[in-house]
């Protein structure tokens, strides 16, 4: 826990949200004796048991600490040393962090996710028709938004805004213990050509060069008609920090994400079975080359 301060706020808010919700369900003095409800749990605070959710759920801090200090009395917290730390994961985790720029840019649910993502030990990500944010070069980027500018009535600084976040995001590839990723990408996402001929082939050769990295694993789909009406998802793998987070969007633009072992399971299997379909990672550069001929 002492090591709270150097993470990501989203990922101490969801900290705390876990200890939180574990001491809640597992502290004496419910009905049967075991675990107390949310609802008993906010008797007496000024907190109401919707607020108490979403601290548990990581989206929510307590504004009064005498409000934090009194739950825990509840749930049986006598060491100091135990309510001195959760008083400053609160703390920590209430801070403005980098993403608080940016949120405006992001569809609902999406800063939540993107937060974690410097959390993260292992990615895995599917991707059918556009290049994953990830792989992305600057002049990509900025040509997907360029796209959809005028059904989105996006402003340029919108769009260089969207971009340098983006690009901020590619950070978690290059720091000193970078996150592992592995990529399968539709061979529509390679093939639709996005801000023009030199643009893409700039586009296949960064991905060639990221595939190369060690910690970086590139698979290409080929055509197949059974994967068309999948839309692109992520999977964040905390290794025994968090529950793992699998992150989807729909096709009008929302994102959901969801910590749930079921949805997490479904998604991890279909994400096998694609690794199982895709040309091998080995086979990635030669795919690229053929392809660059092609532009």
């Amino acid at each position: 826990m002492h090591m709270a301060a150097k993470r990501g706020r989203t990922a101490q808010r969801l900290e705390l949200g876990l200890q939180l919700r574990q001491l809640r369900e597992n502290c004496d003095g419910g009905d049967r004796g075991v675990g107390l409800t949310r609802k008993q749990a906010v008797q007496g605070l000024r907190i109401s048991e919707a607020s108490l959710q979403r601290i548990e759920t990581g989206s929510l801090n307590f504004r009064f600490v005498g409000d934090l200090r009194k739950l825990l009395t509840k749930y049986g917290v006598t060491d100091e040393d135990v309510v001195d730390s959760l008083i400053s994961l609160n703390r920590e985790s209430n801070q403005q962090d980098w993403l608080t720029q940016y949120r405006g840019l992001m569809p609902s649910g999406m800063p939540g996710f993107v937060g974690l993502e410097p959390e993260a030990h292992a990615m895995k990500a599917y991707h059918p028709t556009l290049v994953y944010g990830l792989l992305q070069t600057e002049r990509y980027a900025r040509a997907v938004h360029e796209v959809q500018k005028p059904i989105e009535e996006y402003t340029t600084e919108f769009i260089r805004s969207s971009v340098e976040l983006r690009m901020k995001r590619q950070e978690v590839l290059t720091r000193e213990s970078p996150v592992k990723l592995h990529v399968i990408l539709g061979e529509a996402a390679l093939r639709y050509p996005i801000g023009g001929a030199e643009v893409m082939r700039e586009q296949c050769a960064r991905i060639e060069e990221l595939s190369g990295w060690d910690h970086i694993t590139v698979q290409v789909l080929p055509f197949r008609p059974s994967y068309r009406s999948i839309n692109d998802f992520a999977i964040l793998d905390f290794g025994n920090n968090l529950p793992p987070r699998v992150q989807a969007d729909s096709a009008w633009g929302s994102v959901s994400t969801s910590d749930k072992p079921r949805e997490v399971d479904r998604f991890s299997r279909r994400f096998d079975t694609m690794t199982a379909s895709a040309l091998p990672p080995e086979d990635t550069p030669e795919f690229l080359h053929r392809l660059e001929r092609e532009l």
